[in-house]
């Protein structure tokens, strides 16, 4: 190639010269003879190609000729590879001038292929007025889900957009953390909730995350997950949308206290649980080197909760079942070393009435678990330390304190509820934003509603997928479906929860359950085994898949007659 190139430069050094000596019969200066020749040589660095050059200076021959002979410029035709070129009229240019000239465009030719053109962002454009219109969701979390499950896919065409392509359980993520469940057991693909995401030509899933909305121009700015296989690392590309629904979920709460976000594990996600299962392992099997000090010992066994929420009561009671059946029996040298330790600032449990918080709190302090109210302060690699100056050493560091905005949401120029969702109206609507909805725990009613915002609770965020799953449908049905049309739509009821219930296992077949709609309503409120088998029945009906309740009841059958998985994987 650098052969060819030189071949090529020198031909066209040779076919200068010649030029100059044949428009130097015209009389003309030298400068324009030059300028001449820098256009050639800019329109050979365009094309890269120095064949297209040698034509560019041969029409320029030929115009100083033509312009010698009548005065008139001779307009040269389009080359077969596209270019066409409006040549200004030649004079004579030394022989040295071309030379320098064209030295100096060689010089530059390094410099300008170095600054690759700019590329146009891939892009799934505005449906036509002939086709389906077009509905985006952000996230695969219980809003979302719910959402696509319902939508009626032969009024839209549905794109969803998410950083991960399955359901999450949540409420059995604990679970799995000890291998009572085993991961797939609580997660449903995306394309099983709806297959038209697999088998419909104008619905799909892309596998990235949502950057930017642009509510003007209807349109959603992604970033499609790292993978060696793509142009571009990151890759970037824009969605047209009719509709668009925000269901992107939440972030753990760190409060900003220092040293959490590199030092502790969350629980949301089957990674985070993947993590956890590791990591409890591997202290276990190196607690058993020998050398080690009984200080180190115990530091490396010590698992430490933070957050006396659902999430973190019931992990701690999972953790506390494996440590009194799994422990004991498989790791017997250093079973005396391990311990649980559950922080929380106020009470456990404080969504349930005080005689369930006091069942739950002296249930886990018999079986192991050790409850500490503090705040914690600082958190270091092995240690945490709490607003009284305490310090508590660690080796296990679990944070379910609670979730807030993401950082997504935050970005994002629309209303906003207090706490920083995103601001909604009884529909569910963004009102700044047409055709925007926001549904989960990244959505939240306004203000001026005059409506509390609502937890962020799995039965929260699904029922609020069902509701605008039928309030879209309604919108079709009366022709709002497509972009800026929804205005002529009557939208129906508002969105109204009322709560069911909750319920929360704390270990050894026991469990809470409050089925009144709040504190001081009647209903049912108890706890113990009963409760545990409703607590198990409950989670077993209302898992995402038939599929999914097979390996659930599988796996809890397997764990009961042989016990937890202990193997240590990667």
């Amino acid at each position: 190639m650098a052969a060819w190139s030189r071949i090529g430069r020198g031909a066209q050094l040779s076919l200068s010269q010649s030029l100059s000596r044949i428009v130097s019969e015209g009389g003309a200066s030298p400068a324009e003879g030059a300028s001449a020749l820098r256009g050639a040589a800019a329109l050979s660095r365009a094309r890269g190609q120095h064949a297209s050059s040698l034509h560019s200076l041969a029409f320029a021959g030929l115009a100083g000729r033509s312009a010698a002979a009548g005065g008139h410029l001779l307009q040269p035709a389009p080359s077969s590879r596209g270019i066409g070129t409006t040549l200004e009229r030649l004079h004579p240019a030394s022989s040295a001038a071309v030379a320098a000239e064209l030295s100096d465009a060689e010089a530059r030719e390094p410099e300008a292929a170095a600054t690759p053109p700019p590329r146009r962002m891939p892009s799934l454009g505005p449906t036509k007025p002939a086709e389906k219109p077009r509905l985006v969701v952000l996230g695969t979390g219980w809003a979302a889900c719910r959402l696509l499950k319902d939508v009626d896919t032969s009024t839209y065409d549905v794109v969803c957009v998410s950083p991960r392509n399955h359901m999450v359980f949540t409420p059995l993520l604990a679970s799995t953390c000890v291998g009572t469940l085993e991961f797939r057991s609580v997660v449903e693909p995306v394309s099983r909730i709806q297959s038209a995401l697999a088998t419909r030509p104008g619905s799909y899933f892309f596998l990235a995350s949502c950057t930017g909305v642009d509510t003007r121009a209807h349109e959603v700015f992604c970033t499609a997950a790292p993978g060696d296989g793509l142009p571009s690392d990151p890759y970037h590309f824009k969605i047209a949308y009719d509709k668009l629904v925000i269901a992107s979920g939440a972030e753990p709460l760190t409060f900003n206290i220092k040293g959490v976000k590199e030092n502790a594990i969350f629980l949301r996600e089957v990674s985070h649980a993947q993590e956890i299962r590791k990591k409890l392992l591997t202290n276990l099997m190196l607690s058993e080197n020998p050398g080690l000090s009984e200080e180190e010992k115990a530091r490396l066994l010590h698992c430490v909760v933070v957050g006396g929420g659902p999430t973190g009561v019931e992990f701690s009671g999972e953790l506390s079942d494996f440590i009194m059946r799994d422990v004991r029996e498989r790791y017997a040298h250093v079973k005396d070393y391990v311990k649980v330790t559950l922080i929380e600032a106020n009470e456990i449990l404080s969504s349930f009435d005080i005689g369930l918080r006091q069942y739950a709190t002296n249930h886990l302090s018999k079986y192991g678990v050790k409850l500490v109210r503090g705040i914690v302060k600082e958190v270091k690699p092995g240690e945490i330390t709490l607003s009284d100056g305490t310090r508590v050493p660690y080796g296990l560091l679990v944070w379910s304190t609670g979730v807030g905005p993401s950082e997504f949401v935050k970005s994002l120029d629309l209303p906003k509820s207090p706490g920083g969702r995103i601001g909604v109206d009884e529909w569910l609507r963004v009102p700044s934003a047409p055709d925007v909805f926001a549904l989960g725990d990244c959505a939240g009613f306004l203000e001026q509603t005059g409506k509390p915002v609502l937890p962020a609770l799995a039965q929260v965020a699904e029922r609020e997928g069902r509701y605008l799953a039928r309030l879209l449908g309604r919108v079709a049905a009366q022709g709002g479906s497509k972009a800026h049309c929804i205005g002529k739509a009557e939208l129906g009821e508002p969105f109204v929860y009322k709560h069911i219930g909750s319920m929360a296992s704390v270990g050894r077949y026991k469990a809470l359950v409050d089925l009144r709609e709040n504190k001081d309503a009647k209903g049912v409120s108890m706890a113990g085994f009963i409760s545990w088998l409703m607590w198990r029945s409950a989670y077993l009906t209302r898992v995402v898949s038939w599929r999914n309740r097979f390996y659930v009841a599988v796996n809890w059958a397997t764990t009961l007659v042989f016990g937890r998985d202990n193997t240590r994987i990667g």
